[in-house]
């Protein structure tokens, strides 16, 4: 279309539709772009040509007027079509509903996403268990929520990387069977073996030595482990 898209264009398709449905539909009531009544039913409509924080703000803020509060967006928006799946979550975890309208030349299609109802998402029993396995395992709590992700990681993993490699602070080499019986830690020649964050150095078959890069980043991780639990 060479026109501009307007808010307004999406208008009539969405009061055709509605009207088809038996409501009776009327724009720019008590500044709600689009008011649609049938019998009881009461529907309230945003209209907006993209998604963003204010309109969300301001579809919720509706839920005062009406228990079933749509918003209705182009279909050609680019967070939508960019981002439809997880636009979809959202806006049904708000409880509102989602109205797409595909805007042709000749003809305007409008589809319902969903509609408002309370909304359960299924959890990812996977990402779940992880999640309570690492927030169990964790000593203490040494990570502060907010951190950005250059200074966050302090993990399980890390954690006994750090203990792995404060006991090789303490001797010239060792294998991992040692360091299992020296600091119960079972997984000590994986840790080693997969070296992760290279503060392992291989100096004969299963023996390895703290490397130059442990010597210097293990006392920042080691004080970042304390400092918030002190």
């Amino acid at each position: 279309m060479n026109k501009k898209l307007q808010e307004s264009d999406l208008y009539l398709p969405i009061k055709d539709h509605l009207q088809g449905l038996g409501f009776e539909v009327k724009g720019e009531i008590k500044d709600c772009d689009i008011v649609a009544k049938k019998g009881d039913d009461i529907l309230i409509i945003e209209l907006k040509l993209t998604l963003n924080i204010t309109l969300l703000m301001q579809a919720v803020d509706r839920f005062t007027l009406a228990d079933n509060v749509y918003i209705a967006i182009p279909k050609q928006a680019t967070i939508f079509k960019n981002k439809k799946k997880q636009i979809k979550k959202l806006i049904a975890r708000l409880g509102l509903g989602l109205i797409i309208v595909d805007i042709q030349k000749t003809q305007q299609y409008v589809e319902i996403i969903n509609d408002p109802q309370d909304y359960t998402p299924r959890k990812n029993k996977r990402k779940q268990t992880a999640l309570l396995k690492e927030f169990s395992l964790r000593q203490g709590d040494p990570q502060k929520g907010g951190s950005t992700r250059s200074k966050a990681g302090l993990t399980v993993y890390r954690q006994r990387s750090i203990r792995i490699a404060n006991f090789l602070l303490t001797q010239p080499s060792a294998k991992g069977a040692e360091i299992n019986k020296a600091i119960d830690e079972p997984q000590a020649t994986q840790f080693l073996r997969d070296n992760y964050y290279g503060w392992f150095n291989k100096i004969d078959r299963g023996v390895y030595e703290i490397s130059d890069k442990g010597r210097l980043e293990l006392p920042e991780w080691k004080s970042s482990a304390t400092s918030i639990n002190s």
